[in-house]
């Protein structure tokens, strides 16, 4: 699915579930869809500083698009923390994780620029842990890798990952009386491990130390990767019911699995 499509796939079923909130978090939900609007609206500010020369525009303007959104989503998971794994739409959880996906939405509609990062060795690592990820040494990230809730990921040492690989802390499910919730656990890889091309791991995924997952693997929520074997994970009772129902009801970003 392309990058662009990802951040709809998420807005477009909790545009319903919107209309049925009280007006003030209704009102607050809709403002924060500006925030990469209003980001856009600073880089251009920066461009065009008065009294500057090209130089310190250049410079305001990458720390703007590259720094800016990592430092507020830090300073929002200070403030905010997230303790829920299962998010109910309209909660205190839920507003501070759609903060963090908002300042998030340029680099997931524009994937260029994550892939210009990884141009540099070491910059893409640096740059996911100032999001508050936790990445290991010598972690190699090949091109056309998407990544959704960056804070969100845990990666061991000497990593390797395949072209095209998807990394979704997050899945949209029903819960049984029909309300949509948003399904939020860390992605785990464990040192020395090989993450085949064009695979997608979704919300509380774990994949073992040494494991080697075969090109296009969907992982399931919560699903635990161990010689060659897929089981549940230690939290795979918050997932209950969203992997039986996820034909139905369930929406993962970058692929359904």
């Amino acid at each position: 699915m392309p990058a662009s499509s990802s951040a709809d796939a998420v807005a477009e079923p909790l545009a319903g579930r919107a209309a049925a909130l009280p007006f003030p978090r209704r009102a607050l939900l809709l403002a924060l869809n500006f925030l990469p609007l209003a980001h856009a609206a600073a880089l251009a500010l920066f461009v065009g500083l008065p009294y500057a020369d090209w130089g310190w525009k250049l410079a305001a303007t990458a720390a703007g698009l590259y720094l800016l959104p990592p430092i507020l989503g830090r300073a929002v998971l200070l403030l905010l923390p997230i303790r829920e794994r299962r998010i109910a739409a309209g909660s205190r959880d839920f507003f501070a994780w759609w903060t963090l996906f908002q300042l998030q939405s340029v680099f997931c509609r524009f994937p260029a620029l994550e892939e210009l990062l990884r141009l540099v060795p070491g910059a893409y690592s640096l740059w996911l842990r100032l999001w508050g990820a936790r990445i290991g040494r010598l972690t190699y990230w090949a091109a056309g890798m998407r990544i959704l809730d960056r804070p969100f990921l845990v990666i061991g040492d000497d990593v390797v990952f395949g072209a095209g690989v998807r990394l979704n802390p997050h899945v949209l499910v029903k819960e049984s009386q029909g309300q949509m919730q948003v399904l939020l656990a860390p992605v785990r890889i464990g040192d020395r491990a090989l993450v085949g091309g064009y695979s997608t791991l979704t919300a509380g995924t774990e994949v073992a130390a040494d494991e080697a997952l075969r090109a296009f693997t969907i992982s399931p929520p919560y699903s635990r990767w161990e010689n060659g074997r897929r089981s549940k994970s230690d939290g795979a009772s918050d997932a209950d019911g969203a992997e039986a129902g996820r034909d139905r009801a369930g929406t993962t970003e970058q692929g359904d699995p």
